[in-house]
């Protein structure tokens, strides 16, 4: 084989009279009148090769030439025709003559087409995730990731970061998420578990005092099936030492402007705009909304003050709310049907029912005849215009605003109204608590190292916890959660009073933390940090829906890998080295 001079994608007219090696996969064949053409196609670009029957031995070979055979070809570079210009191509100015040509390896017909955006079910895609990776769509991305990953290292190592990789095997602390967990064969019943992210380690990496961390983190989740989830996902991983949150932003906006810069060339506006959780939740009804789509929910109970219906004015009695927003130029989308349906959802998720305005010829509305003075109020409020649909909602706030929330990201959903652009911004100030009511307690929000709000924990932290915010916050792209992060507890006696709130005894959180804990006792520094989902935020600027796209050997949704065939059973060899037996589910007997 000869040793290439060029990529596919390198060539130019300048080039023209030169003698070249190229390299590549054969990507189509043509024959115009016995003069046979071929596309080369590398990961650079695609090079049109031509092979003219006087040149027999050459043009022999060629001949045997199937669709993804590898090929050397030598030749000489030439302008093509003006008539043949492709000027979509950026080598479509040359073509190459050939004058050598070498079989490298010959291909079967592939399964999946490479050349054309086809069909294939996504599980035939994974099988061949090789062949699938040889588009030039998936080749863009998984390039486009690289790229990424290196503006964020480089914008980190200038800063002063130290890029500090934390172990894969490590102790199973169950928080969230089930851990995966490997045996260990030296030690029969003792498990190693993979990192579900490298939050314990980071935290001891201040502890050491390397001030200023970051990994590109693999991390293992063993969730349930879900169709955009990856068992394995990727993290960019970041800590800081004598920081709080703004220095938290301020590094974050920084890499992330960076980011965006090198790879799309697209400017990002810092400082990024901040919402509390509890106004995200007043205003859309969501912890990660995506404000492209305007919708803004709004408190329209003003409107129905002294009305005569009386389901709503019940409710008002009671101090609930009516709230709604508004759907541009939807109105006509909208059959009784479809409204129904509407109504259906909101009612499994907490509400009585659903109020709907259309905004036409004349206004049509599910309580016109109720109270027809309250609703040309509600359209007035909201500037609706013809063609504008209303949904509003009647109860208690919190319930009405997630409801309305998710019956938002449903319209989108359905809709896909065009949308251009990144909407960036913070989440701040979640609640330090949530309640299980599956174990009936409270539990951490985040995590039991975040820091409290200590002026909330004072005031509410016995009486009523849920309303303690702590100092946590998400970065928003798009309506994704696309890292969280918080200041950290470095105060033993803070770290004691939260396990103690989550009910967590002393010897749990030593069972559990205690190579953390031991290590607070001597001299841990403030510190704070942040994770982003390295997939996700790839995906998103590459305009895809799924992470998929953007992973070299991603798993199926089912977790599986249809490639590989892993999860896979192993050998009784293994299991007998690990003192391992399986129980069969049917039959509950000992394999």
């Amino acid at each position: 084989m000869k040793k290439r001079t060029h990529t596919c994608g390198e060539l130019r007219s300048e080039h023209a009279g030169r003698t070249v090696v190229l390299n590549g996969w054969v990507d189509r064949i043509r024959d115009l009148g016995g003069i046979k053409f071929i596309l080369l196609r590398d990961r650079y670009g695609f090079t049109q090769v031509v092979f003219d029957p006087s040149n027999e031995d050459v043009y022999k070979t060629a001949l045997q030439l199937g669709i993804e055979y590898t090929i050397s070809v030598t030749g000489i570079v030439r302008e093509r025709p003006k008539d043949a210009v492709n000027l979509k191509m950026p080598t479509g100015e040359i073509e190459v003559l050939a004058t050598e040509v070498e079989i490298l390896s010959e291909s079967d017909t592939p399964p999946i087409y490479i050349n054309i955006d086809d069909d294939s079910s996504e599980e035939l895609k994974l099988k061949y995730r090789y062949l699938n990776l040889r588009k030039p769509k998936m080749q863009r991305n998984i390039i486009f990731r690289h790229k990424v990953v290196q503006a964020v290292r480089n914008y980190l190592n200038k800063r002063d970061f130290l890029e500090i990789e934390t172990p894969v095997l490590t102790k199973s602390t169950p928080e969230g998420a089930r851990d995966f967990l490997v045996p260990s064969r030296l030690r029969p019943g003792k498990f190693y578990a993979l990192p579900q992210s490298p939050q314990l380690f980071k935290q001891l990496l201040m502890v050491a005092g390397f001030d200023r961390y970051y990994q590109i983190a693999k991390c293992y989740r063993d969730e349930d099936f879900r169709a955009d989830r990856q068992p394995e996902f990727t993290q960019i991983d970041l800590e800081m030492s004598f920081a709080d949150s703004e220095d938290v932003f301020a590094i974050v906006e920084g890499m992330l402007s960076h980011a965006f810069k090198e790879t799309l060339n697209v400017e990002l506006t810092t400082p990024f705009p901040r919402l509390t959780y509890e106004e995200a939740m007043e205003r859309y009804g969501s912890d990660r909304p995506d404000r492209r789509y305007g919708m803004e929910l709004h408190d329209v109970s003003e409107a129905f003050v002294g009305t005569g219906f009386r389901v709503v004015s019940e409710a008002l009695g009671r101090g609930e709310v009516v709230k709604g927003f508004l759907a541009k130029g939807l109105s006509s989308k909208f059959s009784r049907k479809r409204l129904d349906e509407y109504t259906a959802f909101v009612k499994e998720n907490g509400l009585g029912g659903l109020i709907w305005i259309k905004v036409e010829d004349e206004l049509r509305s599910s309580i016109l005849k109720h109270c027809p003075d309250e609703i040309k109020k509600v359209v007035e409020y909201l500037n609706a215009e013809a063609s504008d649909i209303i949904f509003l909602a009647v109860g208690n706030r919190e319930t009405v605003s997630k409801a309305l929330g998710k019956l938002r990201e449903k319209l989108i959903a359905e809709e896909k109204p065009e949308v251009t652009g990144f909407d960036v911004l913070w989440v701040t100030d979640f609640p330090m608590f949530s309640y299980n009511e599956e174990e009936g307690r409270i539990e951490a929000e985040h995590h039991p190292f975040t820091m409290p709000n200590l002026e909330d924990l004072d005031k509410f932290g016995e009486t009523e916890p849920l309303k303690v915010r702590s100092h946590a916050y998400d970065l928003v792209i798009n309506g994704y959660e696309l890292a969280s992060g918080s200041v950290r507890i470095h105060r033993r006696d803070i770290q004691n009073r939260i396990f103690e709130m989550i009910g967590l005894t002393q010897e749990e959180a030593q069972e559990k933390f205690g190579f953390l804990l031991e290590a607070f006792k001597y001299g841990p520094p403030p510190h704070a940090g942040i994770a982003f989902g390295l997939d996700r935020l790839v995906a998103i600027m590459v305009g895809t829906s799924s992470i998929r796209d953007v992973i070299a050997f991603p798993k199926a949704a089912s977790g599986n890998d249809p490639m590989t065939g892993a999860p896979s059973e192993v050998s009784a060899r293994q299991l007998e080295e690990l003192k391992i037996k399986i129980i069969d589910e049917k039959d509950g007997k000992k394999r």
